[in-house]
């Protein structure tokens, strides 16, 4: 299987296990009851599955009848002809982003910065603070709903990692990592608040989020990055650039 075929049924697997998927032909959308996000609630379809014009009315009725907007996340090679598609039904380009891949043998592990420390929050607490500075991190409310806790709860009971930053009392950033898939997994959420920026803690995030899958069994994870700042984050710990992703939404 070539490496963004790899990456796509990762994606594939990752929807599959929302709390209510809804398969549509070849795509799944990956379906949660508790939240309408965009961001959460979007398809994907299989890796090199053949995809026609009907699969797609399809696939924007059956998020209609979720009620969630119709929303896809996708590597571009493994359906070179769905962004025709999609924009032919009424849909536009939201994004585009590189992904990066790391291994084993090329991940670096930096030190964590003084004075901090990274460990796994195991109470809904410090799920909560953690939460809590991934939203500030990125410019929305630095609050944590019972359902937001109730969803990395799932991601860390499904073999899935979160790791969070602390300094004294206070939760400084921090990032996860999707359960597996056939030993792959996505890291995401790194974040680092504003005042703790600057200080090689989102390096020192990714790397030990990255091992903590390697340790586990994994032997590819895989992020994306969307400006020079993230870039020289993850490829200094060992991240190469190695394919693009499609985000496309109608309104």
């Amino acid at each position: 299987m070539s490496l963004d075929a790899r990456i796509q049924q990762s994606v594939v697997v990752n929807l599959s296990n929302r709390p209510a998927p809804v398969w549509v032909g070849p795509f799944v959308i990956g379906v949660d009851p508790t939240t309408a996000s965009p961001s959460i609630n979007y398809a994907t379809p299989r890796p090199d599955a053949p995809i026609t014009a009907g699969d797609v009315a399809d696939l924007v009725a059956a998020f209609r009848a979720a009620d969630r907007t119709p929303r896809l996340e996708y590597v571009t090679g493994c359906a070179p002809s769905l962004e025709g598609l999609l924009l032919a039904a009424g849909f536009v380009v939201e994004a585009r982003h590189t992904y990066l891949c790391c291994r084993p043998s090329t991940l670096r592990t930096p030190a964590v910065p003084d004075p901090y420390q990274l460990r796994t929050p195991d109470t809904d607490e410090l799920l909560a603070a953690l939460i809590g500075a991934q939203n500030a991190a990125f410019g929305a409310e630095p609050v944590a709903s019972p359902a937001d806790v109730a969803r990395v709860r799932r991601l860390q009971a499904a073999g899935g990692v979160a790791v969070m930053a602390v300094t004294g009392d206070e939760c400084a950033g921090g990032g996860q990592a999707v359960p597996p898939a056939d030993g792959v997994s996505e890291v995401a959420g790194i974040a680092v608040c504003t005042p703790h920026r600057r200080r090689g803690l989102a390096g020192a995030i990714t790397a030990d989020v990255t091992a903590r899958l390697f340790a586990s069994g994994v032997d590819l994870a895989w992020l994306e990055a969307s400006g020079e700042d993230s870039w020289r984050v993850y490829t200094r710990v060992g991240y190469e650039r190695a394919g693009e992703r499609l985000y496309m939404t109608m309104t």
